[in-house]
């Protein structure tokens, strides 16, 4: 007997969490599998709506930020997720964000990007950012001092602030790397510098102990040299990130903020965990460890899906499914050397037919690969190869959607809440 729920979301990411928050917001009795952890655990955290010109624009536009993401949404070509879900779904999608992470998160009081620096030193507008992230932005014209750890690779403090002065940012900036204080090890994780922090232990220093936050402030304090607010990187506390960065504040005189970090991220980390939260608050029922691996179809309808539970094979069946696996990075795509093929419906991706035309020479051309993934319609429905709905109650959201460049345009996670709340959305209603 198979498992029973009126909306099935396939995948963990930030688009199944959307999918599953706007189904249940319409009564919807919901369920999501996911397969393995999510992505969103090894990305900055940042929430990109769109940060640059999609395809079609001009090399100048192409470079220039998006100042007023909702404004340019009326520029990105036909097929594209935005031009198929709309602006309505874009602020619907913002909105379950912003529900779900409530003051954790900044940048809801405006439709404008903020520019926050990165951990490379670049400039990256964002719709989004953790809280933490709120004293260092680049339109913020006071003075900047970043602090990294020798042992915390990833961020290098000095070669940040040349790349920042380089971008010509409205303020002085300066870097130092330092010692974290006490005895980690050279190997440890970041988890345990932010563990360290949040419990706020004693350690040795100079042969005296002290709490971790106080000898970090006094070992920062001393390489200030005035300025106004100190960037470290985004290792500052995994549950009490807000009281970390408060008490080293107080302690330098200064505003502490955290620059996002490449993988693994805390911020990253920290947000899935309150998707997480949110789902179990809207009562969603959460799978995780299970694959879908096979579907069964009445005619034109998704029967049931086949999840594999070890060695059982555990049927699941509910009047809508959505789809939100991911793209390539995330194996909702995948690739061998004669096709680029979505696994679990075995949905068509449109590609070029010779696997030397899915990619061009330089690394930073505009590659046909980026945009690989299930063609959908304006309901989010994926296409077959008539350009026809694949089936009437299956949408897809998120990266396994094609037709945009996330990366180029910085908009991954703005596509996956849109497409997320457009697919739970017509998902729920119709259930």
């Amino acid at each position: 007997m198979a498992i029973e729920d009126d909306v099935l979301v396939i995948g963990g990411g930030v688009a199944a969490v959307a999918s599953a928050l706007a189904a249940r917001e319409t009564g919807a009795r919901v369920r999501l599998i996911a397969h393995k952890q999510s992505t969103l655990r090894q990305a900055s955290g940042l929430i990109d709506v769109l940060g640059y010109h999609p395809e079609g624009a001009d090399d100048e536009s192409r470079t220039a930020p998006i100042s007023d993401p909702f404004g340019a949404l009326d520029a990105v070509p036909e097929g594209h997720p935005y031009e198929r879900v709309g602006e309505e779904a874009v602020r619907g999608g913002l909105d379950l964000f912003d529900d779900a992470v409530g003051d954790a998160y900044a940048g809801g009081h405006t439709d404008r990007n903020a520019l926050v620096p990165t951990h490379g030193g670049t400039v990256k507008p964002t719709a989004r950012y953790p809280a933490g992230a709120a004293a260092g932005l680049a339109s913020d014209e006071r003075d900047a001092f970043l602090v990294g750890f020798d042992a915390v690779t990833g961020f290098d403090a000095d070669v940040a602030a040349d790349h920042l002065r380089a971008a010509g940012v409205p303020f002085d900036v300066r870097g130092a790397t330092l010692r974290f204080p006490g005895d980690l090890r050279d190997d440890a994780k970041l988890t345990r510098y932010a563990h360290l922090l949040d419990q706020n232990d004693e350690i040795e220093v100079d042969g005296q102990s002290r709490p971790a936050r106080e000898a970090l402030a006094e070992r920062v304090k001393a390489h200030l040299g005035g300025h106004e607010r100190v960037g470290f990187p985004a290792i500052l506390g995994d549950a009490e990130p807000a009281g970390v960065r408060a008490d080293l504040a107080d302690s330098l005189g200064a505003d502490v903020f955290e620059v996002p970090m490449g993988p693994p991220s805390l911020p990253g980390m920290r947000l899935s965990d309150m998707l997480f939260e949110a789902l179990e608050d809207a009562g969603v029922h959460v799978e995780t460890g299970n694959p879908v691996v096979d579907v069964e179809a009445d005619g034109d309808r998704v029967d049931r899906v086949i999840a594999e539970h070890t060695a059982t094979r555990v049927p699941y069946r509910a009047e809508q499914y959505v789809l939100a696996t991911g793209g390539l990075v995330g194996k909702g795509i995948r690739s061998d050397r004669e096709r680029v093929y979505e696994p679990i419906f075995d949905l068509p991706i449109p590609q070029p037919e010779d696997r030397y035309d899915w990619f061009e020479e330089g690394a930073f051309d505009d590659h046909p690969f980026a945009r690989f993934g299930v063609p959908v319609d304006r309901e989010t429905r994926p296409l077959d190869a008539d350009d026809e709905p694949a089936y009437e109650n299956l949408r897809a959201a998120g990266a396994v959607v094609g037709g945009y460049d996330f990366a180029a345009e910085k908009s991954g996670s703005g596509v996956s809440l849109a497409t997320g709340y457009a697919a739970g959305t017509g998902a729920g209603e119709r259930a």
